[in-house]
Parts: C-alpha cells; sequence; structure tokens
C-alpha cells in the first residue's frame, strides 16, 4: 500500500519535522508557491516560527497540452524552459513568448490578490525555504530558484512533502538543501499522494497570509 498524506495540513506538518533545524533561526524565511503550497507552507512556517510569504511562479504549458510544461516564469522577471520539450516539440520562440505573456498577466493578478500592497520580502542574505505540495517535473520549482539566485538568497532549501526521486537528484546541484518527506520512484501526479488534494482557492491563500503575519518570528541578529 502506497503511503498518502491526509492533506496539505498533515503534509506540512510532517514537513515541519524535517527542517526543525531551522526553527527560532534569524533570517529565515518561507516562501510558499501558490497555490496549493501555501497550506503547506502555513504549517511549516508555524512550526519553525518564521515569516510566511508567497512567491508567485506560473507554468507554461505547451498549447493544446496544456499539462505539459515547456517552462516557467517567476516573480522578477525568471523565464525557466525545458529544453527537452521546447527542442523535442519544435516549439516555436513567438509561441513561448504568447504562453509566457499570457501566464504574466495571471501571475501579476495573483501577486496583487495575495499581496495587495505589502512589499515584495527581501531575501538578500537570508535563508530561504522554498515550500510547494509535491514536485514532479520541477519547472516550477527551478524557475523559483532561479528568481532567489538573482536575488541573491543566501541559502536556497527547497522543501516539499512529495518529490518525484529523479527530480529530486536533478535538482540536488541547483539548491543548498532538498528536503522531502517522500521520494517516490513512481511517481505519476503529485495528487497521487494525498488522500484530499481539493484545490486551494484564492481566499484560502490569503486567510492564511493574514493568519500568518501574526507569527511570533526571532529578533534579527
Amino acid at each position: 500500500m502506497k503511503m498518502q498524506f491526509l492533506n496539505r495540513v498533515e503534509a506540512g506538518r510532517l514537513l515541519a519535522r524535517r527542517l526543525s533545524q531551522y526553527a527560532n533561526r534569524a533570517g529565515v524565511l518561507v516562501l510558499a508557491l501558490p497555490r496549493g503550497g501555501v497550506p503547506v507552507g502555513y504549517e511549516v512556517a508555524q512550526a519553525l516560527h518564521a515569516p510566511l510569504d508567497v512567491f508567485m511562479v506560473r507554468k507554461l504549458g505547451v498549447p493544446g497540452r496544456e499539462e505539459l510544461a515547456l517552462g516557467a516564469i517567476a516573480n522578477g522577471g525568471i523565464r525557466a524552459l525545458n529544453g527537452e520539450v521546447v527542442e523535442g516539440l519544435q516549439i516555436p520562440d513567438e509561441v513561448i513568448q504568447a504562453v509566457a505573456a499570457r501566464e504574466l498577466c495571471e501571475l501579476e493578478r495573483r501577486e496583487q490578490a495575495y499581496r495587495g500592497d505589502r512589499p515584495t520580502p527581501d531575501v538578500q542574505g537570508r535563508t530561504v525555504i522554498l515550500v510547494d505540495d509535491g514536485i514532479a517535473t520541477g519547472s516550477t520549482m527551478r524557475a523559483a530558484v532561479a528568481a532567489l539566485r538573482q536575488l541573491e538568497a543566501g541559502r536556497i532549501v527547497v522543501a516539499t512533502p512529495t518529490a518525484a526521486l529523479s527530480t529530486m537528484r536533478e535538482m540536488h546541484a541547483d539548491v543548498d538543501e532538498f528536503v522531502a518527506v517522500m521520494t517516490p520512484a513512481d511517481f505519476t501526479a503529485v495528487g497521487q499522494w494525498y488522500q484530499d488534494f481539493g484545490q486551494t482557492t484564492d481566499a484560502e491563500v490569503r486567510e492564511l497570509l493574514e493568519r500568518a503575519s501574526e507569527f511570533p518570528s526571532p529578533a534579527a541578529s
């Protein structure tokens, strides 16, 4: 029988146990990938007594086959392309540009909806724990990591309840640490590892971010 998380809340609590060395440490910031990563990130931030915010990333789906990622875009105008998909399907640059422009509009809409007038957190020199509810191909997470490198994060920790074993191995060289509760080899979709994988709504994201604003944080050293 395959292990499954009950829901994102349980998954976040189990993940937080794997990150206990970062508890009560100044300079630690938890950034969750919306929307599904936010309930997981909330549990992590609460357990670690760390601030929580969102980091915006959007998958770039192949036209007509949107479930297949040709890449992703992230905060700061960063674009990460899946060269194997782009070259294998011979996707022209003008198609990539059109898909990226459309997803950029949605990224900006969500950022306004979630953050409002709050400024984007300063990651320079900080330990950033980048959280999602699961990682399949890793295209969106790679875009987020690339953006954080450009923004001069001090240390990048990718943290997720479940990730494809092959993706974890591929990403190890790109990050300072990769933490997962389980990394199955027979990974086909994130949802297969959850009993309840209902969609997280914009309203839930806003509520969790508002509640997290009251978390106590360690004083800066």
